[in-house]
């Protein structure tokens, strides 16, 4: 594997935090599902624990070997939370870490690119 970019380095640690802070809150609806339906707060919480944890293997390894196919998949990152931001979905009422894990998705997705996808050499 060649060496690690600054770019990279900085773009999958974006991405592992928006990672982390999903299976954080699944965590906590399984262990804490506060008011309401306990049960499906805990199932939510048992597919946010999943989902934290896959998006953070995708971008431990595939993103990090600069994989095209995991670049398009961790756009999910920043739907799942304009979604949430947009139909003022829980977790919080401030929503204002959604806005924290929009921004963080959306540099970690934006700063690779190039490295990601390298333009072809133009033909003389």
């Amino acid at each position: 594997m060649e060496r690690e970019s600054a770019r990279i380095r900085a773009s999958w640690i974006c991405l592992v935090l928006v990672g982390a802070g999903i299976f954080v809150f699944g965590l906590v609806a399984v262990i804490a599902p506060g008011s309401g339906d306990a049960g499906l707060m805990r199932a939510d919480g048992v597919a946010a624990v999943g989902l934290g944890l896959f998006g953070m293997l995708i971008t431990l390894v595939p993103f990090r070997h600069r994989e095209g196919w995991a670049w398009w998949v961790q756009w999910f990152y920043p739907l799942f939370w304009i979604a949430h931001l947009v139909g003022r979905l829980p977790p919080g009422k401030d929503h204002v870490h959604q806005v924290v894990f929009i921004v963080l998705s959306l540099v970690g997705l934006l700063l690779p690119v190039r490295e990601v996808f390298p333009r072809a050499p133009r033909s003389q």
